[in-house]
This record gives C-alpha cells, structure tokens and sequence, in this order.
C-alpha cells in the first residue's frame, strides 16, 4: 500500500507539465532493463525452460519472484501466482496402413515417408480393419460463407480423406489468399470428432501446407502433448488423425478409378458434394505410450482503480517455455530460446512494471498470463482459455508477445491480426505517433494467427493481436534484411537461439513502449475492444459478452 501512495503522489508531479503518465511510464522501457530479463532467461541454468522440466520450475520460480518485486498481485486463484495443469505425452510405435481393393491384394504405405499416423482418442492401440474412404473435399462447415462440404453425407464410422487448407481463389471467400482456422489441420481434426468419423487424413502439398513433408514427418513422429482429461479426445470416436504425401494420395485415388488433381479442383466449388472411394477400405493400426507431467502457468495482475471498469482487464500473453535440453550440437545441448520467447516474456514484464508505476491512473486492470507449453501444441494458453481466471467476457483484448524485434529499429511493425480489432486500429494510431507505420502479416497464407497463444484467446471471443518485428530497418543497410532472416532463421529452434552479434535491443525497446501505449489505451477506453464486423470471431465474442449481461 506504502508503494501504491507514492506512486500516487509521484503522479502528481506530472500536473502541469506536457509528459502524461503514460507517455513518462513508456520511457522508463529501456533496453538495458530487457536485455537483463533476456540475458537471465536465456541463460545455461535455466536449462532451455523445456515444459515439465526443472527448467520449468526455475522459471516459474524466477517469474513469480518478478511480480512479486513490482507488487503486482497473484492471480492464478487462491492467493498463487502459478496456474498448475497436467499434461499427457504420447509417443506412437508400430504403426501401418494398408488399403485394400476389391479383388486385388493389399498394398501397404510407409511410416514416415509416405504417411502419418496417431490416436486420436488418447489409446493405447489403434486396431482400424476394412474402413470406408470418403473424401470431403476442405472438410469446411461455414455457414457465414454458405459452405458446407459434407452436404448431409454421413461420414460416421468412416475415414475421410480431406484437402488441407481452405478456399483462396475468391477474395470474398474465406479472406481470400489468408489462412483461416478453416484451412488449419486443427479444425478439420476437430470436424472429424465432431461429425464421428472414423479416422480423418489430411492430403499433403507443399503448396497447401506451406511446408515440405518434411516438418510433417518430423513433427508428428516425435512425442506429442494434450491436456491430460481432456474429455474432447479421450472419448472421441475418431481412432486416429493423419497425413499422407502428395504421391501417396494420388495412388490411393487411382485404385478408386479417380484423378487426385481433379478432385482437389473440384473442391474449390461451393457445390462440392462428398466422393466415396467405392472400392477401396484401408487398415491402419498402431501401438502408444503415454506419460503424464505436469506443467504451469503463472498468472498475475494489476487492478485498476475505476469502481465500474476495474471487474475489466486488457490480457498480455508471453509464453516462456522452450525446447529444453536436446542432443548435443558442437557440445552444446541446451536451447537456450533468447529469442523465442526470453524476448516476448522480457517485453510483459517491462510493460506490467510500467503499469504499476501509473496504477492510480488505470481504470481497467491488467492481467499477465505467463504461458507454459506453448512449444508442444499452445497447451498453456489453451487450459487457460478452458479454465479462465477472468470471465473472456470480461477482458477487452489480447496483447500476445511471442518473439520481439531484438535487431534494431524499423520504420515499420507487422501485426498479425491486422484490421481485425479496433485493439489493431489503436496500435496504428499509437505507432503514427511514433512516426511509423504499421503492416499486415506478409505472409497470411501460412496461417500465423493461428500458431501462438493468442489464437486460444481468440476462439474465446477475445480481440487479440500478435505484434511482430517490422522489416524497414533503420541505419542498417539494404542487405540487412536478408541477414537478419538467414541469422533468425539458421537459429530458430536450435541450440544456436542465443543473443548474438546482430542483436540491437532499440527495435525491442521502442516497439514495446508501443504495445505498453496501446493497452493503456485500450485499458482506459470507454468502452471494450471489440472484433471488426463479419470476424470469424466476432460471434464468439458476442456470446461471451451476453454471458456477462446475463
């Protein structure tokens, strides 16, 4: 309370004077103070921050000794800071598919080079004996763009076979070239538990998926992670979710008497109409091991002082977990994750001190979420989303800070979301303050909205925001650019993502100064943030906020 006051009294000092808080509270972000968060987080003893790790803990304990420091409150329920949920590791073995014809001989397909395969339903064993193919084209219910590629088929008990992505070749169809949660391999595994499919495989293109087969096989053939109990996969009927390659699937149509290009341009019509594989049924079974850990979130805030919009918070999200201790590298095994996410956490701790120290003058409050396992599937933020200390309703919108601009200053920011929210409207005009302008995701084919934490917070109703570095970089040369992707690029994920040489932390510290402005703006906005109208997330939202009329 002592500090609260003078604070308080601090503020008064500013009366008169042309600085407001804010703008005084935005400057006290300073590189030297992100780059001492980074450089502890990065470090050796924190073991690559892997999730359910000794790591996790030295973290966790780190975060809760920060917050604590700047007297923001626990938030996580009964008087903690740490948000505890468990985790189930599921490791596949033995696993085979086959597909038979009508009179001919089983011919079987490759593990790892021409499919993949795994439970769908947290089992043991998968035994799947003469099923059904169908192929559903996208797989897409979307009555907001009157899309429905099922047309009353019922696929109950049967395999289907679906074309990744989602329509682009309309830009009034689906937003057109971006990804929506529609094109993500998520939503057409969840329309296969929903509908009772059997199984559900997603035909791989590089073009459809934005990545070679490649990352789908190294992907899915290591340990995945869900929520331990999580009812949605551990009753679902769905046996098993899968890929095949582009080769694999074209044979797989020919022995149905069908030409694979065909049928992926047949599913670019609102017309569609599911296709049965007559004569072809397909085995496929598997063996799994499972683990269970546990993992934590750390959860904080600061309340604001309005008596009508304090019950009301502006969310930032960081996650601080990595890959943890892998094989050795040159004699390094340690993932150390300076960039991905020492960077992101270091930007909300900064931002959640400079909100104390104006707390007098905030009228909503701020609520730090933390985030764990992020790295094996956005499982932190999802069973925060699942088991929310704060109503979405209540919450105006999500800041989500998951890798800074650690390589200088840019004229320019990219936010993903872009023209979504008016959260990303006020961030445009805080940044035409700054004398810079902001762009959208250069690259919304490859779907990034829907690959960090904001995403869950998003399918809660929430408005949300993924700010990322801008690319018009000041002083640095014309070929900077391209050194700063090839350096980020050969460190991504590696035992190599360590502050290095080319690390400028000005582009850090003048870009989350913007992100501090911009929620306090939103913080103290008349009313809460809000999607744009016709947002795939607008209805969500809506709902939420009947919730909280109710």
């Amino acid at each position: 309370m002592k500090s609260f006051y003078l604070t308080l009294a601090s503020l008064f000092l500013f009366v008169g004077c042309n600085t407001s808080p804010a703008d005084k509270a935005a400057k006290s972000i300073h590189k030297d103070s992100l780059l001492r968060h980074i450089e502890t987080l990065s470090s050796d003893e924190f073991m690559g921050r892997g999730t359910g790790t000794q790591g996790e803990q030295v973290t966790v304990d780190y975060l809760v000794a920060e917050f604590e420091a700047m007297e923001a409150a626990p938030a996580a329920g009964d008087g903690s800071y740490v948000q505890e949920f468990p985790l189930l590791g599921q490791t596949t073995s033995n696993a085979k598919m086959s597909v038979s014809t009508d009179g001919r001989t089983p011919f079987a397909l490759q593990y790892y080079d021409e499919f993949m395969a795994w439970p769908a339903n947290q089992a043991e064993q998968v035994d799947v004996q003469n099923a059904e193919l169908v192929y559903v084209g996208y797989g897409i219910q979307a009555p907001e763009e009157n899309w429905d590629d099922f047309k009353g088929v019922d696929v109950e008990g049967k395999i289907i076979v679906i074309k990744n992505n989602d329509p682009e070749y309309d830009p009034d169809l689906f937003g057109g070239k971006a990804r929506l949660y529609y094109g993500r391999y998520d939503y057409k595994y969840e329309k296969a538990k929903e509908l009772g499919a059997l199984g559900a495989i997603i035909i791989h293109t590089d073009e459809t998926a934005g990545y070679g087969w490649n990352v789908v096989a190294n992907s899915w053939s290591s340990e995945r992670f869900y929520l331990k109990g999580n009812g949605r996969a551990s009753t679902s009927q769905t046996e098993f979710n899968g890929w095949l390659t582009l080769q694999a699937s074209r044979l797989l149509f020919e022995e149905a008497g069908l030409n694979l290009n065909e049928q992926l341009e047949a599913a670019d019509s609102p017309d569609f109409e599911p296709v049965s594989l007559n004569n072809l049924s397909m085995n496929v079974s598997m063996d799994a091991d499972y683990r269970e850990i546990n993992s934590k979130n750390v959860v904080a805030e600061i309340e604001g002082t309005d008596p009508e919009l304090k019950d009301e918070y502006l969310l930032l999200t960081a996650h601080f977990d990595h890959l943890g201790i892998t094989d050795p590298v040159d004699a390094d095994s340690i993932n150390n994750g300076a960039s991905d996410n020492a960077a992101g956490v270091s930007a909300l701790l900064e931002m959640m001190e400079a909100y104390k120290s104006i707390q007098p003058v905030l009228k909503r409050s701020v609520l730090a979420v933390v985030v764990s396992a992020e790295e094996v599937g956005l499982l932190g933020s999802q069973y925060w989303a699942e088991n929310p200390t704060v109503e979405p309703g209540k919450i105006t919108a999500n800041i989500n800070l998951d890798g800074m601009n650690v390589y200088g200053q840019t004229k320019d920011v990219v936010v993903v979301g872009y023209g979504r929210t008016s959260l990303s409207d006020l961030l445009e005009e805080e940044a035409q303050k700054q004398g810079r302008t902001v762009k959208p995701d250069p690259y919304p084919e490859r779907g990034y909205f829907y690959r960090s934490d904001h995403f869950n917070m998003a399918k809660v109703g929430i408005p949300a925001i993924f700010p990322n570095p801008g690319t018009e970089y000041i002083g640095k040369g014309d070929d900077f650019l391209a050194l700063r992707d090839s350096v980020a690029d050969a460190n991504y994920h590696t035992v190599n993502d360590e502050i290095n040489e080319y690390w400028d932390l000005a582009g850090a510290e003048i870009d989350t100064r913007l992100f501090f402005l911009t929620g306090f703006r939103a913080l103290n906005a008349e009313k809460l943030q809000s999607w744009k109208a016709g947002d795939e997330f607008e209805a969500t939202r809506l709902r939420m906020l009947g919730r909280v009329e109710e």
